[in-house]
């Protein structure tokens, strides 16, 4: 029997509040009082944030100077460096514990980028892997990052959190403020961007949802708000 998702469709979310319904629902797989597998898909306003492995010096300008500009800036406890979310952004957070898939982390964050090149190349747009640098490229271009946080329960199960951020129609100037992922050497693009025209947000999300779908094997029951 396929493995069931719940997808909780959140519309825009500040930062903090998202980061809390993660963390909440991690806690209950970690403790046993939940055994639901659940994708938060959502919007973020303009924020910054800074991961475990990640160094301030990618940030290009001052907190106070990005605040008075419309950024929030957080620290964050997944993995990679300096990246941006914002408007016209679809971020996918799983919280997931991995038996249905072999207990294998390395495996999630494939199938994750996996997601995403089926979903672009619906439009023939031909999504790639580039080794060492976790996400999904364009060309030498970044179009959707990755970074995921895993803990691990009593029996030694990993449970995720964290995820995905594909840039649809995203603003690529506010990735000027930062070093994207601290690489210096490769841009950013979005999906609008490379087809030449805004894209339906709508349409988007319910292309990465039925490509979740197939690529972890398991049945998706879309929920609007969050337990």
């Amino acid at each position: 029997m396929a493995t069931s998702l719940v997808w909780r469709s959140l519309g825009v979310v500040p930062y903090d509040d998202a980061l809390d319904m993660q963390v909440n629902q991690a806690l209950k797989l970690l403790n046993l009082e939940d055994d639901a597998q659940t994708v938060f898909a959502l919007e973020h306003p303009r924020t910054i944030t800074v991961g475990r492995n990640g160094s301030e010096a990618n940030i290009l300008l001052p907190i106070e100077v990005l605040t008075r500009k419309g950024f929030e800036v957080r620290m964050v406890d997944r993995g990679g460096d300096v990246t941006y979310h914002g408007p016209g952004q679809w971020v996918l957070y799983p919280v997931l514990h991995l038996a249905p898939w072999g207990n294998d982390v390395a495996r999630f964050v494939r199938n994750l980028e996996e997601v995403v090149i089926r979903a672009l190349a619906e439009d023939g747009i031909e999504g790639r892997r580039i080794d060492d640098l976790p996400g999904v490229w364009v060309g030498e271009d970044k179009i959707c990052a990755v970074g995921a946080r895993v803990k691990k329960r009593p029996s030694g199960e990993f449970v995720t959190y964290h995820g995905i951020a594909l840039n649809v129609n995203t603003n690529l100037e506010d990735f000027d403020v930062i070093v994207p992922c601290g690489i210096r050497d490769r841009g950013v693009t979005s999906v609008a961007a490379v087809l030449g025209e805004p894209q339906d947000m709508k349409a988007w999300e319910d292309r990465l949802r039925r490509h979740f779908a197939e690529v972890f094997a398991c049945d998706v029951v879309l929920a609007e708000a969050p337990a």
